[in-house]
């Protein structure tokens, strides 16, 4: 019975590929399974082993994902005939005569004849859902995915595959690290490949990477982490420095679960944890998100005065009742609006029966890819942010996100955000402004989260590099206040080029509860001190604080 961690494979009867030009379709020496049965090496189940195969290689008793080649990482994650391999050009075979046991030469040699590759990177250009990438896919099987020349070279070209077609670069990483035959020449790859991404940055191409298990030293220092969007295999481990070298340094026990997918997830190190089954419809999500739009059909136009049977648009936004029909969706003019209290409108704001962000993102995206954390220490569950869909039009969408009930309003922090929130909101407002895409942001928020922890990682500066950065993003940026606009925590998300608010919504420098506790010394005071403080819809349009109300 075969152990699904091994790495070695049967022969097939396919020739091996010539060394020099790889093909990314057909299947090289020793790659077909060729077993009925197999077990799992986590839950020691034992499984048919064509309707493993037909998993992608993933138990369908306990999910573990056994190790792909590149071979067939790059057939799981392109469309069927859709790959042509991109050859790197060649690069030194052995640059420091380097002998351990055995020479550099001999252990090349056996890692060639083993895999049919002439090094651990596969590049191929292709499709995903029908969206054009270049794709570069590691195997372990070659002296670990450790990185030398070649590999860089390999990686480089991939990018600049991409760069000369202005298409997204998909990279699937599984390395031990850096390649110690090769030495600092090794090290030297970590810059090369870090400055093949920079110019993808500089041309606005999108960049992903899949981390697969292990993910580790050089490859996760450098192209690897630089990439957009992270998504990881469940239980994958990815970090600069091993376990193993980790206890020894420092003697103590690591955590469970140090350095996997999940781990990396919960840090903000990682955007998402995907099984190989959902893979290729998210990255064909994420792909259609940030490709710029290609057609120019014309966006749905408004009616003469906005929400006509149906609402604004062809198919709608709101069906119209007494109130609404005839007004035009977003008002500019607040005496069409009907007065009342401004405690009323707090108390309406901050009903839990008000849509939240996923909400009008639920009603008014056809696809969105929600990505996580700041890549620094954390992700907040107060802020929801990623890349959408509109109208066939693709955007970035930031939100506070609250919640309807108790127990979603305690997981989501009472919309509450912390530094490691508006930083994921700085990461993708500046993954727009690389892609050229819209930012919406919408707000309903108390404010920001005023706890020690937030202080001690810094939440005065990262509101105040998101209002630095907003302030100049140099592409089109709507606001809209949902519900609640508290303070700074809200204008973190509020500099924009327009900036909406609800009708029944409220936006204020302090809470009225907080206002009249120190300025009346009585909280039970808030309703006076909401009128004073001008905190609804028709007031901020009155000082021109908003564009329009909606």
């Amino acid at each position: 019975m075969p152990d699904l961690s091994r790495t070695s494979r049967q022969q097939t009867s396919h020739p091996p590929d010539p060394p020099s030009c790889p093909t990314a379709n057909d299947p090289g020496p020793g790659e077909s399974r060729g077993v009925e049965w197999v077990k799992c090496r986590k839950c020691q189940v034992i499984v048919y082993g064509r309707r493993f195969e037909r998993a992608s290689r993933t138990c369908p008793e306990c999910g573990w994902h056994a190790p792909l080649t590149a071979r067939e990482r790059l057939s799981q994650l392109l469309d069927h005939g859709s790959a042509e391999p991109v050859v790197p050009a060649p690069t030194s075979k052995d640059p420091l005569a380097f002998t351990d046991s055995r020479p550099y030469p001999l252990r090349l040699a056996e890692a060639r004849e083993s895999t049919g590759m002439d090094c651990a990177v596969l590049v191929s250009t292709g499709r995903i859902e029908g969206i054009p990438v270049v794709a570069a896919a590691m195997d372990f099987r070659f002296m670990g995915g450790s990185m030398g020349s070649a590999e860089g070279e390999a990686i480089t070209a991939a990018a600049e595959a991409a760069l000369e077609r202005r298409i997204p670069l998909v990279l699937a990483a599984s390395s031990g690290g850096a390649r110690m035959q090769e030495g600092v020449i090794s090290l030297m790859q970590m810059a090369k490949t870090a400055q093949a991404l920079a110019a993808l940055d500089e041309a606005g191409v999108l960049t992903v990477a899949l981390v697969s298990d292990p993910t580790y030293g050089g490859v996760a220092a450098s192209f690897v982490t630089l990439a957009d969007v992270i998504v990881a295999e469940p239980g994958a481990r990815m970090g600069f420095a091993g376990p193993r070298v980790i206890e020894q340094t420092i003697h103590e026990r690591l955590p469970d679960g140090f350095q996997t997918a999940e781990f990396l997830l919960a840090h903000g190190l990682v955007d998402a944890v995907l099984p190989r089954s959902r893979q290729r419809a998210v990255l064909g999500t994420l792909l259609r998100a940030a490709t710029r739009r290609q057609r120019h059909e014309p966006l749905a136009r408004q009616g003469e005065r906005g929400n006509g049977e149906r609402g604004n648009g062809e198919r709608g936004n709101t069906a119209a009742d007494e109130q609404t029909q005839g007004r035009p969706s977003v008002v500019t003019d607040y005496r069409e609006i009907p007065g009342r209290s401004a405690w009323d409108v707090v108390e309406t704001a901050r009903d839990v029966g008000r849509p939240t962000t996923l909400d009008y993102l639920g009603y008014l995206l056809e696809e969105f890819v929600e990505l996580h954390g700041d890549r620094m220490s954390g992700d907040c569950p107060a802020i929801v942010a990623g890349l959408g869909s509109l109208g066939g039009s693709p955007l970035a969408v930031i939100g506070h996100q609250k919640g309807h009930t108790a127990r979603e309003a305690a997981e989501r922090n009472f919309g509450l955000a912390t530094p490691d929130g508006y930083r994921k909101a700085a990461r993708v407002m500046r993954l727009a402004a690389k892609l050229g895409i819209p930012v919406l942001t919408l707000i309903d928020t108390p404010g920001a989260h005023p706890g020690v922890d937030a202080e001690q990682h810094g939440q005065a500066g990262a509101i105040a590099d998101n209002l630095r950065l907003m302030s100049a993003l140099p592409v089109p940026t709507v606001a809209v206040v949902l519900g609640e606009g508290g303070s700074g925590g809200a204008l973190a998300l509020a500099v924009a080029d327009r900036v909406l608010v609800c009708e029944n919504a409220m936006y204020s420098v302090i809470s009225p509860e907080g206002c009249a506790a120190i300025l009346w010394h009585d909280r039970a005071s808030a309703p006076e001190a909401a009128e004073a403080l001008r905190l609804d819809a028709c007031s901020l349009m009155e000082y021109q604080i908003v564009d329009g109300i909606v």
